[in-house]
């Protein structure tokens, strides 16, 4: 079925996305995001310069102590080459892996693999898994898009916990602007408070096994312990296929499709987004390759068009998992789709900080592209 949806003249991002802008050229407002970050983050000699200077902060930072950064691992492509580029550029990587009962085979043997080819310390935090279980079912209760965030923020929570508890300074990310784009806002929402609150109103069962920072504990951690959360592979020409090029030579396996190390990531994007909220995460993932040349908007548009094919045997195994019955996972397809807007959050308190969250940016407290997705 055709549908007439307003796309971007530059890259694949459509009228799908809340809050979407086109400038008269028809270019839309994440492509202005992205020239702000490629100025941020150049390529060639001043890219390289830049690199350079980061890896020996790091490591003057790290001097005499036994790790001298965190890397989250979590057997995919971004955060194994993250840690390998680690390695191979002579900093003391301590590899943090967020077990949340949905790791692929893949998954398991990639992050083992890699670890022990490298010579890396692994620390992992397993979650308790009946407690996680209600946490993600309050998110798919909650109607939002934002069923992922209990996991990505566990994981982000953990490792400024591990950096302080360790004294490291820095976070290294595998996040790239350049193969990932931006999330729109309406499509991820996170913050401490925004978990607690939908937990608090969907499940009577605590959250004790796993940390959920608040923001007055990320304001201690970047402001006052100086930790720093870096997008590494945005410092790069990065690609996937010369990331592939190299993990595989060290024992590394592809397990399907972007993200797909997670099980429950597959799931969501494959099934949920697109059946119940109308979002094809693929847009972003395509614009962001659209712009670095590593895929034309004409090869993007033909690619979009195609559905995302998904595994009925994925949402039993679900369903299953999560122990929730046809009838009450047909009432999450179909409740009306809400929002972060719907919940308490710390959004409203970031708005009024909007311009010192900019500064802190730009001074490298806060990841710049935190500005730019909730800002910009």
């Amino acid at each position: 079925m055709e549908h007439n949806y307003t796309v971007c003249t530059r890259c694949v991002c459509d009228s799908r996305i809340p809050g979407i802008k086109f400038d008269v050229k028809g270019e839309c407002n994440y492509c202005k995001i992205n020239d702000v970050l490629e100025k941020e983050f150049p390529l060639g000699e001043a890219g390289k310069r830049n690199f350079a200077n980061l890896i020996a902060k790091i490591k003057k930072a790290g001097y005499g102590k036994e790790y001298d950064c965190v890397v989250g691992v979590s057997g995919g492509r971004d955060s194994s080459y993250t840690l390998y580029l680690a390695v191979r550029n002579g900093l003391r990587p301590l590899a943090v892996h967020f077990d949340n009962g949905w790791n692929s085979d893949t998954a398991v043997k990639n992050i083992k693999q890699i670890t022990k080819a490298l010579n890396v310390d692994l620390h992992t935090l397993v979650a308790d898994w009946e407690e996680f279980k209600e946490l993600q079912k309050s998110f798919l209760k909650a109607s939002t898009p934002d069923a992922e965030v209990p996991t990505d923020y566990v994981i982000i929570s953990t490792l400024y916990k591990l950096a302080k508890e360790i004294n490291v300074k820095y976070i290294l990310s595998g996040h790239s602007f350049r193969t990932e784009g931006v999330s729109p806002l309406r499509w991820t929402y996170m913050d401490g408070r925004y978990i607690k609150s939908v937990h608090k109103k969907f499940s009577n069962v605590p959250l004790k096994s796993f940390p959920v920072l608040s923001l007055t504990e990320l304001a201690y951690s970047s402001v006052i312990k100086g930790i720093r959360y870096i997008p590494f592979l945005s410092y790069l020409d990065y690609t996937h296929k010369e990331a592939e090029e190299h993990l595989k030579e060290i024992g590394w396996q592809y397990y399907g499709g972007h993200h797909y190390e997670c099980v429950y990531t597959r799931f969501f994007q494959s099934y949920l987004c697109p059946n119940k909220f109308n979002i094809d995460e693929r847009i972003i993932e395509y614009s962001a390759l659209i712009r670095s040349g590593q895929l034309t908007r004409e090869e993007g548009l033909e690619k979009i068009k195609k559905p995302y094919a998904f595994d009925k045997t994925l949402i039993e195994y679900v369903i299953s998992k999560l122990g929730l019955t046809q009838e009450e996972f047909q009432k999450i397809l179909t409740d009306k789709p809400k929002s972060f807007l719907d919940y308490p959050t710390y959004y409203p308190t970031m708005q009024l900080f909007k311009y010192p969250i900019k500064i802190a940016g730009k001074i490298k407290l806060l990841p710049s592209i935190f500005y730019q997705k909730y800002f910009e």
